[in-house]
């Protein structure tokens, strides 16, 4: 009895150690995460956000052509701390981003497009997490001043 009371603090190290490099180390499959936002199928579901018509949020439509407006949303994403472009491109017309959380490195993944609206563009934002049930709105505040931030 007395040499598990010994090893149980050792193999709960080694269990926290494990779940933190499978979280951080574990291999991303860009095909699973670079996916169409405006798909019809997607759900915004457990810690995720859909900005689009009809969806939990919807963006405001810019005065600026598709591929600007995707440049701005680029250069705004890539400045925030700990994301980086997992697929895609302003060229190719879709990018996703992973950002990660601070402590434990936890993924959230953006996929993002500018479409035409009218004689501007409007945005279509899918978030999500990739670990867990939730993600007490991180996902939601992280789009929401990206938008503020081009709105602004």
């Amino acid at each position: 009895m007395k040499s598990f009371l010994y090893l149980a603090p050792l193999i709960l190290v080694f269990a926290v150690v494990g779940v933190s490099a499978y979280v951080r180390l574990a291999p991303t499959d860009p095909a699973r995460w670079h996916v169409d936002p405006a798909d019809p199928a997607l759900s915004s579901g457990r810690g995720g956000v859909l900005v689009r018509p009809g969806g939990d949020l919807e963006s405001p439509v810019f005065a600026e052509a598709p591929a600007a407006l995707l440049a701005r949303f680029a250069e705004i994403a890539d400045a925030t701390p700990r994301t980086r472009v997992l697929a895609g491109s302003v060229a190719e017309g879709r990018i996703t981003f992973v950002t990660r959380s601070l402590l434990w490195g936890f993924p959230d993944y953006t996929t993002v497009e500018a479409v035409p609206e009218g004689d501007g563009a409007r945005l279509v934002i899918y978030a999500r997490l990739r670990f867990g049930d939730s993600d007490r709105g991180v996902n939601r505040a992280r789009v929401e001043g990206w938008l503020a931030a081009l709105s602004g």
